[in-house]
């Protein structure tokens, strides 16, 4: 009987022994792996970020989708909210840049970063490394774009662009669409007042 017992405890430790090193090495793989809320990995920060663009250019999209359906004269003034993509050290980590730029697109159907599947003028927001192009498409995208109701297919000018370094993008944008007939279609950002002005002209 004593025999089992000594046998019994050898087992046990053991046991705690390799449960232990299991353990270390399971708390040590998941740290790396980056699930530490102060330091989220690169993964689920480009997922968090391309959530943000999805719902910056949804506000923008649908704002311009407003006016298009209200007709000549009409103006619809709405807000887009940033968090992330005000962090260039989350920008950098999540898309590996070594200078990233948020960049606020409006393309129409003639321009080379026109997304495939879309019909009309479509709004993107996106991440870039400063002075490049952001990637729209396949699994190393780095932008989102919304599609509107409002058909660009110029060739003068096939695409507007506010580039904006993290630093300066605010925590609340303000954003003013309007159908102003007697303007070219057109997008401006005023740093002054956080604004960002859409001009469309159906037909142009």
């Amino acid at each position: 009987m004593g025999l089992v017992l000594r046998r019994r405890g050898q087992i046990s430790l053991e046991f705690m022994l390799v449960f232990s090193i299991m353990l270390i090495m399971l708390l040590y793989s998941v740290k790396n792996v980056g699930f530490d809320s102060s330091s989220p990995s690169s993964g689920t920060l480009a997922i968090q970020i391309a959530l943000e663009e999805k719902s910056v250019a949804n506000v923008i999209a649908g704002a311009i989708d407003q006016v298009y359906a209200q007709g000549p004269g009409s103006k619809v003034t709405v807000y887009a909210h940033f968090n992330l993509l005000r962090n260039s050290e989350y920008l950098s980590k999540a898309f590996n840049l070594t200078s990233p730029q948020v960049q606020l697109l409006f393309i129409g159907t003639r321009d080379r970063l026109f997304p495939i599947g879309a019909e009309n003028s479509v709004i993107a927001v996106a991440v870039a490394e400063s002075g490049s192009k952001p990637t729209l498409s396949g699994p190393d995208r780095t932008g989102v774009w919304v599609q509107t109701y409002f058909l660009y297919n110029s060739t003068t000018q096939s695409k507007f662009m506010v580039p904006l370094n993290p630093a300066d993008v605010p925590g609340t944008m303000r954003i003013v669409v309007e159908w102003n007939p007697e303007l070219p279609v057109s997008m401006a950002y005023n740093a002054t007042s956080k604004t960002l002005y859409i001009n469309i002209k159906p037909g142009a």
